[in-house]
């Protein structure tokens, strides 16, 4: 198995605004308490993160109105540091589930701001191919400052699910099982993951 999940820890880069992640000890064994317990706070979409439709249209399901078969099974894994166009698509077939290797390292120092972003024609070419997951190791399928999201909304129109910040770096290219579970935040815009690829 690989793991392909950022490790969210004190200090994790996050989206310019967003709440940081943040992990606290609350109780104490050295200072007394029976136990350790922690407390944490973060955005929804800090680190490795399925995004829900609500996030992108005030009409879009919330975390809770996506099937958990869209989360695992075959995937493909698709290098793309050359850039992404519908040419990369040249696979006799595809699986429900593709993930974009654009480059980004395995551990981001401070919030990658120049990434590369999906294209809605990238995002309806997979969909006509059966698409129902599309992955990113970059931290959004559209531009840091990107007013549109035409990435998202075509996701949208399409019925397309998001992944976004995968560690991509070491996998490369290739068919795998993706096991992809967000928690259980039914009415939430996003989670963070534990993504796995075997």
């Amino acid at each position: 198995m690989v793991d392909i999940t950022r490790a969210l820890t004190n200090g994790h880069p996050n989206w310019p605004g967003d709440t940081p992640f943040k992990l606290d000890l609350t109780a104490d064994i050295r200072y007394g308490s029976a136990v350790n317990i922690m407390a944490f706070s973060t955005s929804t979409h800090s680190g490795t993160h399925l995004d829900a439709p609500f996030h992108y249209s005030a009409e879009g399901g919330c975390l809770g109105s996506v099937p958990l078969d869209v989360l695992l099974g075959d995937a493909q894994v698709i290098d793309a540091r050359s850039g992404v166009t519908t040419e990369l698509l040249g696979f006799s077939e595809l699986p429900e589930r593709v993930l974009f290797y654009t480059g980004e390292p395995a551990h981001w120092e401070g919030f990658p701001e120049d990434f590369t972003p999906l294209t809605p024609e990238l995002i309806h070419a997979l969909a006509d191919r059966g698409v129902r997951l599309v992955g990113t190791d970059a931290p959004s399928v559209d531009a840091l400052t990107s007013k549109e999201l035409a990435a998202h909304r075509a996701c949208l129109e399409r019925n397309v699910y998001i992944l976004e910040g995968l560690n991509l770096q070491d996998v490369g290219e290739g068919m795998f099982e993706l096991i992809c579970l967000p928690l259980s935040l039914p009415d939430a815009d996003a989670s963070p993951v534990r993504a796995i690829l075997r």
